[in-house]
């Protein structure tokens, strides 16, 4: 069997309605930074050390809802989180900020694993997994 030609995910590039508020999204509720702007573009790239996410801003006035059960494409992201806690932390962040939450932090399957949905402001499923370890 031969080796991958690849080694891992660079970046993920996300197309938002809402600019400025799916970045503070990110960087106000969750804690990540802001690497860089590009006006041009335009683009906010966001980091929380791990992995790198672009938003660029959709270029049309009436952009198109992602149905994620119609559609080929990003069906949600999902971002890990080291605790339990960091778990809940998020919700109870969230949950005051109004933010559409899919489903509170609950099990999966027996657990201990766990993990919560939401849509940021710009409406891209975002899921939060803590692997239960």
């Amino acid at each position: 069997m031969s080796l991958p030609l690849t080694q891992g995910v660079n970046h993920i590039g996300l197309t938002t309605m809402c600019l400025e508020e799916s970045a503070h999204f990110f960087t106000s509720l969750l804690g990540w930074q802001e690497v860089r702007r590009r006006d041009d573009y335009p683009a906010i790239f966001v980091s929380d050390g791990s992995i790198m996410l672009t938003l660029w801003a959709a270029q049309t006035d009436e952009p198109t809802h992602f149905d994620r059960k119609r559609n080929v494409g990003l069906h949600h992201l999902a971002i890990s989180v080291n605790s339990k806690a960091a778990l809940f932390e998020i919700h109870d962040r969230l949950s005051v900020r109004d933010v559409n939450i899919e489903f509170a932090p609950s099990l999966i399957r027996e657990g201990p694993a766990m993990h919560m949905m939401c849509y940021e402001p710009s409406g891209i499923r975002i899921e939060f997994y803590w692997a239960g370890e």
